[in-house]
């Protein structure tokens, strides 16, 4: 929102939530309607029907620039600014949607107002020409001297603020402007698009290609990368007064007071107002390689909708991994299509980085869903992928790699053991976590707790758990024989004399993995507290119980770019970070645990907080 919001800030539509997208549902069902059932095809308007897939190509088109600018920033190579996307900035452009909402709206009431608009060829040249000489003349004129009065401060306080709120950008962030801002840009662009109408010139071709080019000019100068070789300038000079480059844009952002052309930087040049250092940031931009990181956290796609959660997919949804969507639901042919891609075709990509003061941080996934790694005929070849990143962490010189979610699973590989076996040469030191994960599920009981139940897959970190709470003098409760039969071989005697099997007496605190099944919750007295000691949380089922969240903790606001659900993280992924920065020497997979202690100690030094319960089932 704008500093002091004025007339027409707010959307009309704003209160509608997703249901905005009604607004556009008569138009396009009457043109759906028409071409139809029109008996006559001369009658069948392609103009008409073809405005539904143009704006489903805008929002493709907007995916692809999202997904590509945040991959290309989490790499490093060619980034021009390093600063953090905040929280507050993802929230405040979910909203990107909303001028292509308009432009729909316009177009269809522009076709049914207007008779020009009916029957429109699919090429004509000298529409082409004419829509490229009225935007590079009166439309980039104009958007020049407009853009400088909206940072006059009282328009700028009113209106403009609102998208300079976004210091670091993304293409997304190039159409997050108030309602009346964006009212006034589609003016002017419409100027071209209703001189060819009126003149009889325009085509489909025409219009479709000038929105796209100003789809594309707009999402890759906010793309925070620059991509434009310095080569196109070298050949063609004139070149510097006719397009913009990512760079040119960014400084507008940083700067406020320069470079304020749309894509044409022409007028910036005529009335002095580019800035100085573009020369400079622009080479240092290109020059710039891929960032060689600290510490790399190592995870993978769960359920086939995850994709879309990925820092890469959806812009509404990289910052709410678990939310969900009904348009997710319109998606299955797609992901559908993810799921056999990932089966015949497996390769570890970057999703993110953070900066957690001077360490540096990265993560990387793995290109496999959570259902693979159960299959007997994809084990090798997960392994292979782990283990090929874990190489390629050593040969670029990474300190740290922290395996995340099942690459880390104990019948996959062992905890990792298996990669230090055959590579015992490795310099990058590899962390499974479990001292923290231990330390973290502890530290969730409460005060005074006697009693617990431990339901769930004897591993490395449960038996841990065991260890300790049996050694503090607390009774561990198992329900089934065989696993209490199995655990207490791995207790020491005195330890051991506080595990109990029982089916009848059951405290209020579960220690459960994922595989807690709805039969064994329902056995719970009333008021149960479930805390989950796995990467993924049990299903919950009883709404006379609390859940706690899997092993995690919130983190400090000095780590910036933290996209997970709102600054926190994951144990795993922290004993990684904690590693690195307690600069610790020794690999952290198998059967070899730390310290517990003194990973909780280094977690809270360091900044790192526990979480609260905050809400019932």
């Amino acid at each position: 929102m704008a500093t002091k919001p004025g007339i027409l800030t707010e959307w009309p539509w704003a209160r509608l939530g997703n249901f905005k997208y009604l607004l556009l549902a008569p138009f396009v069902g009457h043109s759906i309607y028409s071409f139809i059932m029109s008996k006559d095809e001369s009658q069948r308007d392609i103009s008409y029907i073809f405005i539904l897939p143009y704006l489903l190509s805008r929002m493709i088109h907007n995916q692809i620039w999202t997904s590509l600018s945040r991959y290309r920033t989490a790499k490093g190579n060619n980034r021009i600014l390093d600063k953090s996307i905040e929280f507050d900035q993802v929230d405040r452009e979910t909203n990107w949607d909303d001028q292509i909402i308009l432009n729909g709206v316009v177009f269809y009431i522009a076709y049914l107002k207007f008779q020009q608009t009916h029957h429109l060829p699919l090429w004509r040249t000298d529409g082409i020409i004419i829509t490229a000489l009225m935007h590079i003349g009166p439309v980039e004129f104009l958007y020049y001297w407009l853009h400088r009065a909206f940072h006059h401060h009282f328009l700028y306080s009113r209106y403009h603020s609102h998208h300079h709120s976004s210091i670091v950008t993304e293409p997304i962030t190039s159409v997050i402007h108030p309602f009346a801002e964006i009212v006034a840009y589609l003016t002017l662009f419409l100027i071209p698009m209703t001189t060819t109408l009126f003149t009889g010139t325009a085509s489909i071709a025409s219009l479709g290609a000038y929105t796209t080019y100003i789809d594309f000019m707009n999402y890759m100068g906010h793309c925070n990368f620059e991509l434009i070789p310095k080569w196109m300038f070298s050949m063609f000079p004139p070149l510097k007064y006719l397009m913009y480059t990512p760079t040119f844009h960014s400084l507008h952002h940083t700067q406020f007071r320069t470079n304020y052309s749309l894509f044409v930087p022409m007028y910036d040049h005529l009335y002095g107002t580019v800035d100085k250092s573009l020369d400079t940031l622009y080479e240092k931009s290109l020059e710039r390689k891929a960032e060689l990181p600290d510490v790399v956290h190592l995870t993978h796609l769960t359920t086939p909708e995850s994709i879309y959660h990925l820092r890469l997919g959806f812009a509404s949804l990289a910052s709410r991994p678990h939310a969900s969507k009904w348009y997710i639901l319109l998606m299955w042919p797609v992901t559908l299509w993810s799921f056999f891609i990932t089966w015949i075709y497996g390769q570890t990509f970057v999703v993110e980085r953070n900066l957690f003061r001077n360490i540096k941080l990265q993560t990387w996934a793995i290109l496999k869903y959570r259902k693979q790694y159960f299959m007997q005929g994809q084990r090798d070849t997960i392994n292979n992928l782990i283990e090929e990143a874990i190489m390629e962490a050593d040969q670029k010189g990474i300190k740290v790699l922290s395996l995340g979610l099942l690459n880390q699973e104990e019948q996959l590989n062992n905890n990792g053991e298996l990669y230090i076996r055959k590579n015992p040469q490795l310099k990058v030191k590899v962390v499974d976590g479990s001292s923290l994960v231990v330390a973290v599920v502890l530290n969730s009981i409460p005060k005074g707790t006697s009693q617990v139940v431990l339901r769930g897959r004897l591993s490395k970190v449960s038996c841990s758990i065991a260890l300790v709470l049996c050694q503090r003098g607390i009774q561990v409760i198992m329900l089934d024989e065989e696993e209490y039969k199995r655990l207490k071989a791995r207790l020491t005697p005195e330890a051991a004399t506080n595990l109990v099997q029982s089916k009848t007496y059951l405290p209020k605190i579960w220690l459960v993995d994922d595989g807690l099944s709805e039969d064994e919750q329902l056995k719970a007295p009333k008021g149960t507290l479930y805390i989950p000691f796995s990467q993924f949380p049990p299903r919950k089922v009883r709404k006379n119980c609390f859940y706690f969240n899997t092993p995690a903790m919130l983190t400090p606001k000095h780590l910036e770019n933290n996209w997970l659900p709102r600054r926190v993280m994951s144990a795993w992924r922290i004993a990684g970070i904690l590693h690195a920065l307690e600069g610790w020497n020794e690999h952290e997979c198998g059967d070899m645990m730390l310290d517990i202690e003194k990973a909780w100690k280094a977690s809270l030094d360091h900044g790192f907080r526990p979480l609260k319960m905050t809400s019932a089932a």
